[in-house]
């Protein structure tokens, strides 16, 4: 089997200015590598989580990815996820990894990102913040306070409390009224 590293080129400069974007997440789950292209859009997080860049509702399955690939269940990896972009919009995302190994040990993680789609069809509402935003899309797709929180790395109470603001800014009773309202209003994705 010919190996990269047998051709004698620069594998990690080609890596960094293809137009694909690519990352290298450490055993702990930081970001350790950006190439240009991934920097383009997520900026530059490296020493932060890579579930900083991943949104809530896709964070339980970019977890679940990364674990298979470190305990060594998995060799490869893909999923069609949600991500941030460096100015907050949603980002629809294929990811494709797997294990980097030394010593037969799993050091971390090497990934690509060959498709990128921003979301385009969420309206933010001037009475909310971005964090009430996020809130109302989970509550849209069904999420408890419970999950909401554990999603959001936020306390329950927390997101009561985005709750309630939000309800007091669309001018709505319930969750159901503010879901209701977000979707007539374009808030949500449909």
């Amino acid at each position: 089997m010919l190996r990269a590293r047998t051709l004698g080129g620069d594998l990690e400069g080609a890596l960094e200015d293809v137009n694909v974007p690519s990352y290298v997440i450490d055993s702990s789950g930081v970001v350790r590598w950006l190439n240009k292209a991934a920097i383009d859009w997520v900026g530059d997080i490296r020493g932060r989580q890579f579930t900083s860049v991943v949104a809530p509702d896709s964070v339980r399955r970019s977890k679940e990815m990364f674990a298979q690939k470190v305990i060594g269940t998995a060799t490869t990896t893909s999923a069609d996820l949600v991500a941030h972009g460096r100015d907050g919009e949603r980002i629809h995302v294929e990811v494709t990894s797997v294990p980097l190994v030394r010593g037969g040990h799993v050091i971390g993680v090497f990934g690509l990102v060959p498709s990128i789609e921003v979301e385009t069809t969420r309206v933010h509402h001037p009475a909310l913040t971005p964090r009430q935003t996020e809130v109302l899309g989970l509550l849209e797709a069904g999420r408890s306070t419970r999950q909401i929180a554990a999603d959001l790395h936020l306390s329950s109470e927390t997101v009561r409390n985005h709750v309630r603001a939000l309800l007091r800014a669309l001018g709505v009773h319930s969750r159901l009224e503010a879901v209701a309202v977000a979707r007539r209003e374009h808030l949500l994705a449909n």
